[in-house]
């Protein structure tokens, strides 16, 4: 594995420039498509063609979700297998979602044709822009199996350890439809039409790039069989990129949202349906533009983030956050200034600026939409730190945040202010949406400055004889850690049980206390989504590895963190399963910690619920299912009886 020790010794400004500049041009990259047609189509068409490209943008991103949900959950499936050195079954996950994402796009032809103009009159067609955004339509939408399967491939192609490959295909891509647009729209007259074959030519370009990939791909190779779907790959890889698809899902919201609302309130204006609409779709594009400069900075720092505050360096986090917020605000401030200053100047970039009542109306609606944009991006990025740091329980709300704020106040500004009330929305879900944050950043800053320095457990594996490999599974308050202990000791071999997850962080470079919380007791919904989190999924591999990697060592006693089932491969591993009655283990959670009975009854829940969920999520199984383990052991015949009875069957079985 690559040492990476530098992440804690490196100057801070320096490593935040290597990661960040990265993520910063492939976001940018990614939104090329769409923005290039948008100028072009603005330029050769009119603003009524601004209109009709951001009509169909919901679809298309409905699309981008779908193939997020094969291509990110393939490729978090191909890097957890990797993590454990499971490579026989990777090219039947990759190919079962290549075809998952194929035939979602056939799907999306399928419903977008049936329903046609009434779809697109549904998500804020109107009269005089729907015969446009028919036509740009028909050619993207003949496109989105190829469209939606070279998204996944570029995922696949990430985490198969060759980045700069799948940049390449979609610069490569961007740049055709760069060129292709102005000569199929001025040169060849085509109109909306030209622009449309332009972005399916580039696409069909960086497909051929991605699928020429997997003729040499690192850790792979796909042949004929592997594209046939199975359940038993697609259900791995579909949960593992839900996460994704719901990002999504909730930009195609908010868009429609806006879009019906821009439709209702502008056709009550001297504007009209069609001035406000197009004039939103400039704004989001630049919108877009200066959100993903901020994002790239945040998912740029998270590797380093979470190293330094895993190794307990709380001031080289401060530092980083402090920088973090420091180059998000300079490139807010800066995008503000020249938004406020010269919005004219951006207006005439997406064209239409010989209409006096479009221009007017754009510029004042950019001016205001986009006062606050670096409250905006200040905001995201505190959100993402603080998932960095592994306090998900902080970040998921403020991730979503300024999104539901906004969707509310799009909803009642305009009821009293008309169509401009919608684009007044921005700047007041800002306003209290980074006082709730900076709330929130001011504890978590307190916290970081007071943190304790008391030694987390050495990562260290230590040598042992070869010999039994036993996990541990328990019930809350079963005294199952306890019980491993005593086996640890009475049969003279290592137990690792905090110490796992201190191997864990110093082989990944997450936080401890990040890899330590991921199967904690959340509520149900956001435990599923928490779950499907990359940065979850990376720490759930680490943890793995780690298991293994101390299984490796010899004999010892592993507890908890699902180590049954991720040495399920291993030879000489005794499952034992601790359990014991409601009532014993209430007593036992009131003596340890001074609950009260309903605060005990409650922790058993949660955590009870939460343990089963994680198993369920790696593993596909039911946990404490008696039929997965050499032992179940009622914990209420005493501490001190149980690890004998453990410790007589290893004895009886000649496990040591």
């Amino acid at each position: 594995m690559e040492n990476s020790n530098y992440l804690g010794t490196e100057k801070v400004e320096t490593l935040l420039r290597k990661f960040a500049v990265p993520c910063i041009c492939s976001l940018i990259i990614s939104c090329l498509y769409n923005i290039v047609d948008q100028i072009f189509v603005g330029n050769g068409i009119g603003y009524l063609g601004n209109a009709a490209t951001g009509v169909i943008f919901p679809i298309t991103v409905v699309g981008w979700g779908l193939s997020l949900l094969f291509g990110d959950g393939a490729a978090a499936v191909l890097s957890v297998s990797l993590g454990r050195g499971e490579t026989k079954d990777i090219h039947r996950s990759v190919g079962s979602a290549i075809s998952g994402s194929f035939l979602s796009g056939l799907a999306v032809i399928l419903i977008a044709y049936l329903w046609g103009d009434s779809l697109l009159r549904l998500i804020g067609a109107t009269d005089a822009n729907i015969q446009m955004a028919h036509d740009y339509g028909v050619i993207i939408f003949a496109m989105m199996p190829l469209a939606l399967t070279q998204n996944t491939l570029a995922s696949i192609i990430r985490a198969d350890g060759s980045p700069k490959y799948a940049m390449a295909a979609m610069l490569t891509g961007a740049v055709i439809n760069i060129i292709g647009d102005p000569v199929a729209i001025f040169v060849l007259g085509m109109g909306i039409k030209g622009a449309a074959w332009a972005t399916i030519l580039g696409q069909f370009v960086s497909f051929a790039i991605c699928a020429a990939y997997l003729r040499c791909s690192k850790n792979f190779r796909v042949k004929a069989g592997s594209f046939r779907p199975g359940a038993d790959f697609l259900k791995p890889v579909m949960a593992l990129g839900t996460s994704s698809l719901l990002t999504q899902l909730s930009i195609v919201i908010i868009t429609v949202v806006n879009n019906i609302l821009l439709v209702k309130y502008g056709a009550q204006s001297v504007y009209g349906a069609d001035i406000p609409l197009a004039a939103f779709v400039v704004i989001m594009k630049l919108f877009q533009i200066v959100l993903n400069i901020a994002i790239g900075i945040a998912a740029g720092a998270q590797p380093i983030v979470g190293y330094n505050y895993g190794a307990k360096k709380y001031d080289r986090v401060r530092e980083l956050l402090k920088l973090m917020i420091r180059w998000t605000a300079f490139s807010g401030l800066v995008c503000m200034v020249f938004f406020e200053a010269v919005p004219g100047v951006f207006i005439r970039m997406f064209g239409s600026a010989d209409d006096p009542v479009y221009f007017d109306f754009a510029v004042l609606c950019l001016r205001i939409y986009l006062a606050l944009i670096l409250v905006t991006c200040v905001q995201k990025v505190c959100a993402i730190f603080l998932q960095s740091i592994g306090k998900a329980k902080a970040a998921a709300p403020l991730s979503i945040l300024r999104d539901v704020l906004l969707i509310i106040f799009s909803l009642l500004i305009p009821v009293f202010s008309g169509v401009t009330g919608i684009f007044w929305s921005a700047p007041v879900a800002d306003i209290l949406a980074i006082l709730i944050t900076a709330a929130v950043m001011a504890r978590v800053w307190k916290e970081l400055s007071c943190e304790s320095k008391v030694q987390e457990p050495v990562a260290a594996i230590l040598p042992s004889r070869r010999g039994a490999i036993i996990t541990i599974a328990r019930e809350h308050g079963s005294a199952g850690k306890r019980i491993g202990q005593l086996v640890a000791q009475r049969l003279n071999i290592p137990c690792y049980y905090k110490e796992l997850v201190a191997v864990a962080a110093r082989e990944s470079g997450l936080a401890q206390e990040f890899i330590s919380g991921i199967n904690s007791d959340e509520n149900a919904v956001m435990r599923e989504l928490y779950l499907t989190t990359d940065p979850v999924k990376r720490a759930v591999a680490a943890q793995d590895k780690a298991i293994r990697k101390i299984a490796d060592s010899g004999s010892c006693v592993l507890i908890g963190r699902s180590a049954d089932y991720v040495l399920r491969n291993y030879q000489d591993v005794v499952r034992i399963f601790i359990h014991a009655p409601r009532s014993y283990r209430e007593k036992k959670i009131i003596e340890m910690y001074g609950d009260s009975p309903e605060a005990a009854r409650k922790s058993i829940a949660r955590s009870d619920t939460a343990r089963a969920a994680y198993y369920k999520s790696i593993s596909g199984q039911e946990w404490g299912d008696p039929h997965g383990y050499e032992l179940c052991i009622d914990s209420s015949v005493g501490e001190d009886a149980a690890a004998s009875l453990i410790c007589d069957y290893i004895n009886r079985m000649g496990k040591l």
